[in-house]
């Protein structure tokens, strides 16, 4: 493996502050590298002075001879005046049109959805995410020999769920080097293999992707005396959750359980669902969020396009759910629509009586600016109770990344990401039984996030998540629905992995290119399957509703059998005879969920 660029004792000071302090490290061919760090840390500062974009105040920076690198910085700046097309296929040449038939071009294109947006479209009248997008697939479009090293600051900001898994799997297919910062835990995961760690100016070198790099702080913090209490538990906890883990992370563990067994043996149990939803029952009563016979539409720049189609959907006390979608899909115009924000074209809304209703927006709401920090949390109110521990305004907002001293920073004087922490804050303190996120992790740093989840997983409320954050989005969450553009909401009972196997399937049903330049018309699609008549659609949903009521109730008596079970003691009778009953509801469920399976399928052929 050759060394391509090497940090000699390098330093960057701003100010009084020294940003990077005598760091020294390399990049070797086929490394793939995460950063990760706190806002503020000095992560784009690394990239930066790497890149040769910034030069060191001290040390140096030496790029071995002929090495090529590619850069995205966050700021995403294009040539005025430019179109998509002169942006991302210059290389070729004007009038060259060998990118058509080549398929990795098209591959490019598509996955971070170019073709979508128009070759021939302006890049002055694009917004921030696609202007981004634009930039990345610049670097990424390589007509020659492959780019040596790839540099990319946040290359997943404003890709949703689905654009976030092809560019992983496109950079593991890729032979180049590659150093990205990223704040997606899932996409770190995917195509780290080392991690450095930005912290107080110095950079620590890890082996593996996210889920090592918790084990290795966790241990670090452990033999460090000093460390404070709060991150240490944190990556406890997130580390025991690892180890419970997502399937995707399962079948390919990283880091040795074995070695962990010290740092996780006293950490609590995962949240207890049928605990939580007992919990949420009694504040929240039986009716929460409910939209019947609901049409609601969504504005596009071609006219309005159906978003709900006589859909009704009922989110009862407890529910956690996670809604993903494409861009564009409606998400954040569905979530308008649920707490009263957006009207229904026809239909019914209804909310339970006992709901209060906290909603976090993508956009950051107007702040008290001359306030200061505590003084903004503390005006909402001074203490909260959160997964049944009473906590002080300055106590969640240490919680959530700000020191004793941030705490009195004006609100005018704070960041993009720490106003987005604030608004997160005083939601929470206001104690809604309801929370609705849209993209709740937007400009948030890992250790942040962490503090996140770790209130959402033991929040015993009803929850509701837009995020592209698939790691957010498999924990804190139990159940998946989508959007899919055909006017309803899709459950998924296998997740984001059926999700992006769906849309997948539906792509290759839809898709077929002819051969040669994209655009000219391919083989005529198969017909699509003759339309449910739409009082035979109206009864499946309704057969649906019915059978996702039964499967609850089944949950709950399972529930039941087996706290029974634990308590009946030596009475070996009884014991059995709940066992058999146990068996019998255990049946009875599969046959209902294998039902409720049928019916869905007939409604999305349909």
């Amino acid at each position: 493996m050759a060394n391509l660029v090497n940090l000699e004792a390098v330093s960057v000071n701003r100010g009084v502050r020294t940003v990077l302090d005598g760091i020294s490290l390399g990049v070797q061919t086929g490394d793939r590298i995460g950063v990760l760090g706190l806002n503020g840390s000095g992560k784009t500062t690394l990239l930066s002075v790497l890149a040769g974009l910034v030069p060191p105040d001290s040390g140096r920076v030496a790029v071995s001879r002929g090495t090529t690198m590619e850069v995205v910085t966050q700021g995403g700046e294009l040539p005025p005046g430019d179109t998509v097309r002169e942006v991302v296929l210059a290389r070729f040449g004007d009038g060259d049109h060998g990118w058509a038939s080549d398929s990795a071009v098209r591959g490019i294109l598509d996955g971070l959805g170019l073709s979508a947006i128009g070759l021939d479209s302006p890049v002055d009248r694009l917004s921030g995410g696609e202007r981004r997008r634009v930039a990345l697939a610049a670097v990424l479009v390589t007509p020659d020999s492959p780019t040596d090293i790839l540099v990319l600051d946040e290359p997943t900001n404003h890709l949703d769920i689905e654009g976030v898994a092809w560019l992983a799997e496109h950079l593991l297919s890729r032979r180049s080097a590659l150093i990205t910062v990223t704040h997606d835990r899932w996409f770190l995961d995917a195509v780290a293999t080392t991690t450095w760690e930005v912290v107080d100016g110095t950079v620590y070198i890890r082996e593996g992707g996210y889920s090592d790099w918790v084990f290795a702080r966790a241990e670090r913090l452990r033999l460090d005396r000093a460390a404070e209490d709060r991150r240490k538990n944190l990556a406890r906890k997130e580390l025991a959750w690892l180890r419970r883990g997502a399937p995707a992370r399962t079948s390919k563990p990283r880091y040795r359980i074995d070695a962990a067994e010290a740092l996780i043996a006293d950490v609590p149990e995962p949240r207890n669902v049928v605990e939580l939803h007992t919990f949420a029952r009694r504040r929240l009563g039986k009716d929460v969020l409910d939209v019947e016979d609901a049409t609601a539409t969504v504005p596009t720049p071609d006219g309005d396009r159906v978003l709900l189609d006589d859909v009704t959907w009922r989110i009862g006390p407890g529910d956690r759910i996670g809604l993903v979608g494409v861009n564009g899909s409606g998400k954040s115009t569905l979530l308008r629509v649920l707490v009263g924000e957006r009207p229904l074209e026809s239909g019914v809304r209804k909310v339970g009586s006992t709901v209060r209703i906290g909603y976090l927006s993508q956009a950051v709401a107007e702040l008290p600016a001359d306030l200061r920090l505590i003084e903004a949390v503390s005006e909402i109110a001074g203490t909260v109770n959160l997964g049944g521990k009473d906590l002080t305004a300055g106590q969640l907002a240490e919680r959530f990344g700000f020191t004793n001293a941030q705490q009195w920073t004006r609100v005018g004087e704070l960041s993009g990401g720490e106003r987005r922490r604030l608004q997160l804050l005083r939601i929470l303190m206001a104690e809604p039984n309801v929370l609705v996120l849209d993209e709740p992790t937007n400009d948030l740093d890992t250790d942040t996030l962490s503090a996140l989840e770790d209130l959402l997983d033991s929040w015993p409320g009803t929850l509701l998540v837009v995020s592209h954050d698939r790691y957010l989005v498999e924990r804190v969450t139990d159940d998946v629905v989508a959007l899919f553009g055909d006017g309803r909401i899709t459950g998924l009972p296998g997740g984001i992995d059926e999700y992006l196997r769906r849309r997948r399937e539906g792509a290759a049903a839809t898709a077929r290119p002819a051969a040669g330049r994209p655009g000219l018309p391919g083989p005529a699609a198969p017909a699509a399957p003759t339309a449910l008549d739409p009082g035979e659609a109206r009864q499946l949903r309704k057969d649906l509703q019915r059978l996702e009521k039964k499967m609850e109730s089944l949950q709950r008596k399972e529930s039941d059998l087996h706290r029974r079970l634990a308590d009946v003691g030596a009475d070996f009778a009884a014991a059995a005879a709940m066992d058999a009953e146990l068996r019998s509801v255990l049946g009875e469920r599969e046959d209902v969920e294998l039902e409720w399976l049928g019916v869905a399928e007939k409604l999305e052929q349909g």
